[in-house]
């Protein structure tokens, strides 16, 4: 999971990022951040990720709701969570879960991890990645 938000004016992006995974799993992101860099969204946002360590029990992730009509033409406004649920995955399956385009922030966490041959050998990881940087271009 990616959380994704916008950068308030004056805020810095590792503090947007911070503030966006907290409205949108009610966990704090502290610790010791690996920059994950950036890369460009099949859609044409920049996205640049950061990675943290944190013990995190899916089961009490408490996402922040965003209101908009449903069904679409209806007139009716409903609202739904930004996070439904979360689970943990081993790095193989993560790749199959994780956008496409967003695949190689995971290649870069393995590197960056020293994981043999990029993979999480055996270990579990919980996608604690968070997105501070929404560039249009």
């Amino acid at each position: 999971m990616i959380p994704k938000g916008e950068i308030e004016e004056g805020e810095e992006p590792l503090e947007a990022a911070k503030r966006e995974f907290m409205e949108e799993t009610g966990f704090t992101a502290e610790g010791n951040f690996i920059d994950l860099g950036e890369l460009r969204q099949a859609g044409g946002k920049i996205v640049h990720v950061w990675a943290m360590e944190k013990d995190i029990d899916p089961g009490k992730i408490k996402s922040n709701t965003f209101k908009m009509e449903w069904p679409k033409g209806s007139g009716q406004i409903k609202e739904f969570p930004e996070v439904d649920k979360a689970r943990w995955f081993d790095l193989e399956d993560a790749k199959e879960m994780i956008l496409k385009s967003q695949r190689p922030f995971l290649e870069r966490l393995a590197k960056a991890l020293n994981y043999p041959g990029g993979t999480s050998a055996g270990r579990k990881t919980l996608l604690n990645y968070f997105k501070g940087v929404n560039k249009e271009s």
